[in-house]
């Protein structure tokens, strides 16, 4: 409290203050500004609402005009007071609470386009935005305190009520300092790596896995050094926790393994490269498009548009099949086809080429080919064999192909043959002898009039 006294003003400073008419005269110059930029920003925002929709501005300038109209009112605010002393100056009179109250009006606004801008560079729609506004009310107080000169008392105060674990004294300072550091830096750690990110993203001479394995690892490093170097801001003794940090890492370790394996395995699949996104894979049951690599999981697009999160640790214990590996998209399909054996296999042969060659979607090199596979149980196996580009849709030209040969081989005369059996009769010479109280209409075991048989008198 002492230091309280020492900061705040004597009531006579304080009664010589209020009774001063230049007081009075920058208070009301204050609110009239603070009304005025209320009215004006009221005026402007719907205008400048309507250039940042989108397909109006675009870029920087879009992002410019929203972080002003965020600022507008400080923004007009600063500008009132900034032409106000000035004026006021000018005839005599003293602008010892103008100044000040400018500087502030002037830091909020460059403090939340900053804050805004920093944000949206990394993040325009993800969590961080709800922090936002606490994040600029922080930092513009500490400005404010400093600005005041209340800041040395303030860390004095805070630094007072501290928590002694052995050999390492933490304060509220203390906290109050990692908290907002780690804010702080992580903004400009996320935004460095995103920046780091679109430009590995644009480079012609690094592969797609290694441009994603690239930027999660400068991620996960910049990440790092934000958390370290924001416990050396608040001034926490790093060497102090090396022996519960490391008790700490094995706990998580053990409990963690599966975390571990899937973030390990997200890191050698992106440095290998040997799935990338676009890929078409198949493991299992699953087949789908390859969208996006992230640390613990793959994300596949399946054919039936549903979004599949794979683990990374499933890909480097299974046995993946990647039908686009290291760009070639080129697969064969086999269409199996069968014929009667009174048709023939030549003729059938030359047509089925015939309409591969005419699909838009085979590929004419490598040509197209029909072979014969084999002698089945009711037919003759043939096997059409074409190339395609487009893995992902091969079902759809597996079906337009199948579909054009039915059509074909019905206007050629070719026939499909189908499962048929035939059950031939024979009269053994000699009638065989009926069973007890059969008729020569009623044969025991017919399908039609069976009698039940009389039941057997006993003996004597």
């Amino acid at each position: 409290m002492d230091e309280l006294l020492v900061v705040l003003p004597s009531s006579e400073a304080v009664r010589d203050f209020l009774n001063s008419p230049s007081t009075w005269l920058q208070i009301g110059v204050f609110l009239a500004g603070f009304l005025v930029a209320k009215l004006i920003a009221h005026w402007l925002l719907p205008r400048l609402q309507s250039l940042i929709r989108p397909g109006v501005i675009e870029g920087v300038s879009r992002t410019a005009v929203r972080s002003g109209a965020l600022a507008l009112v400080p923004l007009l605010l600063w500008l009132w007071l900034l032409a106000a002393g000035a004026i006021l100056r000018r005839h005599g009179w003293d602008t010892n609470l103008l100044r000040p109250a400018m500087i502030l009006a002037g830091a909020l606004a460059l403090i939340r386009m900053g804050v805004f801008v920093l944000r949206h560079s990394f993040s325009p729609g993800g969590p961080l935005k709800a922090w936002e506004g606490v994040l600029t009310v922080t930092i513009w107080t500490l400005v404010a305190l400093h600005i005041l000169g209340w800041l040395p008392w303030a860390e004095q105060l805070l630094d007072e009520y501290a928590l002694t674990f052995g050999t390492v004294r933490v304060s509220l300072l203390n906290v109050l300092s990692f908290a907002l550091s780690i804010a702080f830096l992580l903004l400009v750690a996320l935004w460095l790596a995103n920046v780091i990110r679109n430009r590995v993203e644009r480079s012609r001479t690094l592969e797609d896995g290694m441009k994603i394995a690239l930027s999660k690892l400068i991620k996960f490093l910049l990440l790092t050094l934000a958390v370290l170097a924001a416990m050396v801001t608040a001034g926490i003794d790093i060497t102090a926790f090396a022996v519960f940090g490391g008790a700490l890492g094995v706990g998580i370790g053990l409990g963690l393994q599966r975390v571990v394996s899937n973030f390990v395995s997200g890191f050698i699949l992106a440095f290998e490269g040997s799935i990338r996104p676009g890929d078409v894979i198949s493991f299992g049951n699953t087949f789908g498009t390859v969208r996006a690599l992230h640390t613990r999981h793959i994300v596949i697009r399946t054919r039936d548009g549903l979004d599949i999160l794979v683990p990374n640790e499933n890909l480097m214990t299974s046995d993946i099949t990647n039908w686009s590996y290291e760009g070639d998209r080129h697969i064969r399909l086999r269409l199996p086809v069968q014929i009667s054996y009174e048709d023939d296999p030549d003729h059938a042969i030359g047509r089925l080429t015939r309409i591969a060659l005419e699909h838009d979607r085979v590929l004419k090199d490598p040509a197209p080919a029909a072979v014969l596979a084999g002698f089945g149980d009711n037919g003759v196996n043939l096997e059409l064999l074409v190339w395609i580009e487009d893995p992902e849709r091969g079902a759809d030209v597996r079906s337009d192909l199948l579909q054009l040969i039915w059509k074909d081989f019905k206007t050629a005369g070719i026939t499909f043959p189908f499962p048929q059996r035939e059950v031939y009769i024979r009269d053994f010479p000699g009638a065989a002898p009926l069973p007890a109280g059969a008729t020569p209409g009623n044969r025991a075991g017919s399908a039609r009039g069976r009698k039940r048989a009389a039941p057997a008198k006993p003996p004597g």
